[in-house]
């Protein structure tokens, strides 16, 4: 799947005379729910079906923009994105995409008309042949284009649209961004999973911590919590530490499975901001400062606990990497941690 960060990125040939054109979908697509994954399948879909005899048929694109508009019209809202930027490129990259073109949201951006937002960006820049979307669509000044809006623009130009209806849970609810962060605040990891489709991943660069796992013979990859994207309650929870392709000296993601501790660990008093800590399981040979790494959350296993010395504290870091390596159905490393 190619990125393209801007119109610039755009090659010329997609919109030119003869060129390929595309079937488009527009959004933010934060965290590449299952709402999300049936408006994308439907772009492929269309995309294939629109083959010409010579075998050359539109590229599948989807839109999506950074930052979010929310934090652009409202910056003092409290909206943590449910995945980083490049975790979304990670997703959308799975679903058959052939291209994403990626945005810079400005208020100059926003300013734009629906009529012109269309025709500039959707049907000038991209050769849009079909345009995709969901029943909530919204785009243009003030958000005053709707799926309603599209269809009538379109139609004009002779350009196809669809627009795809909800997709709801068994139990009803619509699959949403929301709903997601929603799980994530209250540490429902396997809740937010099945919204996703896929575990939940934070995102950030490994610093320096107080080396107290390492001293203690759990030696642990610190992600500053500030920086790491939705971040769920405190506690100790089974997961994945996953390296980007080639870090691990593989041309694809080195998945470590990880013990991971989300809190100030009140067993000491000199930790003064959450972080996110994760011990991968049966290893100490690991360097990873200044590694940008991903974090996936399977479980929760327990609440954050302030131990009264270092021996219970150990005995429970043993029995964490033992529930974790349940969870996560690999082998129990050999026992950890200071003698």
């Amino acid at each position: 799947m190619e990125v393209w960060y801007g119109a610039d990125g755009v090659p010329a040939a997609v919109s030119a005379p003869g060129g390929p054109g595309s079937v488009v979908t527009i959004g933010i697509f934060d965290g590449v729910h299952r709402g999300h994954q049936a408006i994308l399948t439907r772009v492929v879909e269309r995309a294939r079906a629109m083959s010409r005899p010579d075998g050359t048929r539109p590229l599948a694109v989807a839109v999506t923009f950074d930052p979010h508009p929310v934090l652009v019209h409202r910056p003092e809202a409290h909206l943590p994105m449910v995945a980083s930027l490049a975790d979304r490129l990670t997703s959308l990259a799975t679903t058959g995409l052939d291209a994403v073109l990626v945005i810079h949201y400005t208020l100059a951006f926003a300013d734009q008309s629906p009529e012109r937002f269309v025709r500039t960006w959707l049907e000038g820049l991209l050769g849009a042949r079909a345009v995709v979307v969901g029943e909530d669509v919204r785009f243009g000044r003030g958000n005053s284009g709707d799926a309603r809006c599209l269809s009538e623009i379109c139609a004009a130009d002779g350009v196809e649209v669809e627009i795809v209806a909800d997709v709801r849970a068994p139990g009803g609810r619509r699959w949403s961004s929301t709903w997601v962060r929603e799980l994530l605040e209250g540490g429902d990891m396997r809740g937010a999973a099945d919204v996703l489709g896929h575990a939940h991943r934070l995102r950030g660069t490994v610093v320096h911590g107080m080396r107290r796992g390492r001293e203690l013979g759990f030696p642990t990859a610190n992600l500053e919590a500030a920086s790491a994207g939705v971040v769920p309650p405190d506690g100790v929870y089974a997961g994945w530490l996953v390296r980007s392709p080639g870090a691990g000296g593989d041309d694809a993601e080195e998945r470590l499975p990880a013990a991971i501790s989300i809190g100030t660990n009140p067993t000491f008093d000199d930790v003064p901001t959450r972080t996110v800590e994760a011990h991968v399981l049966g290893r100490d040979d690991l360097d990873l400062y200044g590694e940008v790494v991903a974090i996936e959350l399977v479980d929760y296993l327990r609440p954050m606990l302030a131990f009264d010395g270092l021996e219970p504290l150990l005995t429970q870091m043993r029995q964490d990497v033992v529930d974790t390596a349940g969870v996560l159905g690999v082998p129990v490393p050999t026992p950890q941690g200071r003698a």
